[in-house]
């Protein structure tokens, strides 16, 4: 392949801006938060380019009352702790519903009590640290924030010390009971706190999910075939991927990955997706002998 075809460049969001405001990059495909999304996408736009942006997520799973437990309670500790939480697909709200939430409850708050925190080289581990100090403040603010806005936490958080937490980035994952509305609910923290919530049928429960800005990953836990219909229909999950029986976190190979909303509407990977990084051009050729002209109009020229 010639020189140049694919190359690395490091830096800041100095960095970022350049690429955003040069005019000799027709495509700007970024990831990352809502906040850097909307600059980038005013940066583009301003230079009439294109942007392909998969922003931020805050993503949910429904528990259904005919779900089935040893899918749900595995899906939704990995969807919660994986990669410390550091995922655009991490699940940050657990839907469940009320006649099964005190039996879910328990077993989510013991799976907990089994996670192994540290070194992530180490596959004995199931959490590792945070990415940085900005990203542990984040956290503990969040967590502040949940309780003065009225959330319990049934599993606590706190940064974790100790000589094999030396970093001061690791954290203990951590579980809150919230109402669906409180603002800290519909923020996404980039850290490994859950969030529960009670509902009492699909409508609900669907208005819930649906109730904050992002719109990247969802899942519903059940074996009810209408749950699960209505889950997809068009008036059911409102985010770019909808699962079933599967949690939020990843996504398909051969799937369109990306979302709604505030999460951009882009598509970065998977079916489709190389479309945007095309340039598309119509072509008419004409093989007669005469000029077709369009509403009936003709021109006699004379010799």
């Amino acid at each position: 392949m010639p020189e140049g075809v694919s190359c690395l460049v490091n830096g800041d969001a100095a960095t970022g801006e350049w690429i955003a405001g040069d005019d000799r990059i027709p495509l700007v495909s970024a990831t990352g938060s809502t906040r850097m999304g909307k600059a980038v996408a005013v940066k583009v736009a301003q230079r009439l380019g294109r942007s392909l942006l998969e922003l931020g997520g805050n993503n949910a799973i429904i528990v259904s009352k005919d779900a089935d437990l040893n899918i749900a309670i595995p899906a939704a500790v990995f969807g919660a702790v994986g990669t410390a939480g550091q995922r655009c697909t991490t699940t940050r709200r657990l839907i469940i519903h009320e006649d099964i939430y005190d039996v879910f409850k328990e077993k989510l708050v013991k799976a907990y009590q089994q996670l192994k925190i540290g070194d992530p080289l180490d596959a004995g581990n199931h959490v590792g640290p945070l990415i940085d100090k900005a990203a542990v403040s984040a956290y503990t603010n969040a967590i502040a924030d949940c309780v003065q806005q009225g959330g319990h936490f049934v599993v606590k958080g706190g940064v974790l010390n100790g000589e094999a937490f030396g970093s001061g980035c690791y954290v203990q994952p951590c579980i809150a009971e919230v109402a669906h509305d409180l603002p800290i609910v519909h923020t996404e923290t980039f850290a490994p706190i859950l969030y529960l919530i009670r509902y009492r049928d699909i409508e609900e429960a669907i208005d819930i999910q649906n109730s904050v800005p992002q719109g990247l990953s969802s899942a519903i836990m059940t074996v009810n075939l209408r749950e699960a219909e209505r889950f997809l229909a068009h008036n059911g999950s409102d985010c770019g991927i909808a699962n079933v029986n599967i949690g939020t976190s990843g996504a398909e190979i051969g799937g369109a990955f990306g979302g709604e909303k505030e999460t951009g509407g882009g598509r970065e990977s998977g079916s489709d997706a190389w479309k945007n990084y095309m340039r598309r051009q119509t072509n008419t050729i004409n093989f007669g002998t005469q000029l077709p002209l369009a509403q009936g109009i003709k021109f006699d020229l004379g010799e």
